[in-house]
């Protein structure tokens, strides 16, 4: 099936014949920063990025590949595309004989993402449901979760969590970088929880609940490494799935 962002080099899309419905709660909440054709035009740019992170993008991002040590060997998951240039430095660190693939619900943001990467990038892409990716057991070194579970409601995180951890093998990584319950003395805990409340719903939980409530109960990961940033409101945390677990 040719698209308009297929790529004739390392990096390349995936698609189905039959693409995966759009999830309704994306439709509903999020058609302004993702669905619409012209959120892209609108978000993809690294300013505004930054300043919607609180000027905290970057730092969050030199964080994650620092804990990847600039280096990574194997097969990466990152599940679901992400504005701003996280993505090509993640392929800037893919070893040789590696490869990144990304997944996302979204085509238009497989293409847009397709847009910022180098031609011979070593990523594949897939349209895909982070709820039920369509990817082996343990076929992944690691997976990577960059702001995208408090976009989703109860269900639909816990679901997403269990897959990001069925699909990578034991001794393998999950990373999230997210939202996290702020301290009690960082004034934006009293600014902006109201204000995500009104644009994005399903974030309120990461405000208040810590990241192991919504992990699957068979043991199957160990937390391994835990960071916080900026009074508490962001946090990146570092699962290793256990072998065994879960049979």
């Amino acid at each position: 099936m040719k698209n308009s962002f297929d790529r004739p080099a390392a990096t390349s899309v995936a698609l189905k014949k039959v693409l995966p419905a759009i999830p309704q709660y994306l439709q509903a909440h999020y058609w302004w920063a993702y669905v619409h054709p012209r959120a892209v035009h609108v978000f993809e740019r690294q300013w505004l990025v930054n300043l919607i992170l609180w000027g905290n993008y970057r730092r969050l991002c030199n964080a994650l590949l620092q804990e990847y040590g600039h280096h990574l060997p194997g097969r990466t998951l990152q599940i679901a595309c992400a504005y701003g240039d996280l993505t090509p430095r993640l392929a800037a660190c893919v070893a040789p004989g590696g490869m990144l693939e990304i997944v996302d619900i979204l085509p238009i943001q497989l293409e847009n993402l397709s847009g910022k990467l180098a031609a011979a990038a070593p990523v594949r892409m897939h349209c895909m449901d982070s709820a039920a990716l369509g990817f082996a057991d343990g076929a992944f070194d690691r997976a990577l979760l960059f702001f995208l579970l408090h976009e989703q409601p109860l269900a639909v995180r816990e679901k997403t969590l269990a897959e990001a951890l069925r699909v990578v093998r034991p001794g393998g990584t999950l990373t999230i970088v997210d939202y996290a319950p702020p301290s009690r003395l960082n004034p934006l805990r009293y600014f902006w929880k109201p204000v995500l409340d009104r644009l994005e719903p399903f974030a309120r939980d990461l405000f208040s609940e810590e990241v192991a409530t919504w992990l699957p109960r068979d043991g199957r990961s160990v937390m391994v490494s835990k960071q916080r940033f900026f009074g508490g409101m962001y946090q990146m945390l570092t699962l290793q799935v256990v072998a065994g677990a879960g049979e």
